[in-house]
């Protein structure tokens, strides 16, 4: 279905990475391990770089001759986001992709065409056609192998209502911070997932 949607009226309705940094709240988030959301996100942003030459390589060259258009839907209170966009952006940034931050209360009615398991989960990153506005594919909310962790959790937990429902869904965020504080794994995994969504265009 997702193939179907045509997002060209969004476009130049986003915002810049500068802006959305520059916009940030600083937040606690003690359950991840962030004690300052605004500086981990910048430190994120200005201290990637590319473990593997070749890939770095592949989106240069991909810059040269793609025509897509990227939407990441995001907020600045999740911790997904702080890990995970600033990744995205210097993907993007390297094969030379317009890319414009959807701050998700601003387009809740875009946020809900790109659920996961009918949840606002966030990050999204979305690939359009630059030129119909097509979409072409989509990344989020985390690395398959993070969002696994998640996804065990939902499957043993069904009852939001138990009383320790709460407590466990802690410990998952727990568990979820300390994988994406292992390093940088997690940005290869993101890597390595972006090339298969564009190697299938």
């Amino acid at each position: 279905m997702e193939k179907q949607m045509n997002l060209k009226h969004k476009i130049g309705h986003g915002i810049s990475i500068q802006q959305f940094m520059s916009g940030m709240k600083i937040r606690v988030m003690e359950m991840s391990n962030i004690p300052n959301t605004k500086e981990q996100f910048i430190a994120n942003y200005e201290n990637f770089s590319w473990e593997n030459e070749e890939d770095g390589k592949f989106f240069l060259a991909l810059g040269e001759h793609s025509n897509f258009h990227c939407f990441i839907l995001c907020t600045d209170w999740c911790p997904d986001v702080i890990w995970n966009v600033p990744v995205l952006v210097r993907i993007m940034e390297e094969a030379q992709i317009p890319t414009e931050i959807l701050v998700m209360e601003d387009h809740l009615e875009t946020m809900d065409l790109f659920l996961t398991d009918g949840a606002r989960a966030q990050p999204v990153a979305i690939l359009l056609d630059a030129n119909t506005g097509n979409v072409l594919g989509r990344w989020g909310a985390r690395p398959a192998y993070i969002q696994a962790v998640m996804d065990k959790f939902k499957k043993k937990h069904t009852d939001k209502q138990a009383s320790n429902y709460q407590e466990n869904l802690n410990w998952t965020y727990r568990d979820i911070g300390e994988l994406y504080n292992k390093g940088r794994e997690y940005q290869t995994v993101i890597i390595q997932e972006l090339k298969k969504l564009i190697f299938q265009q």
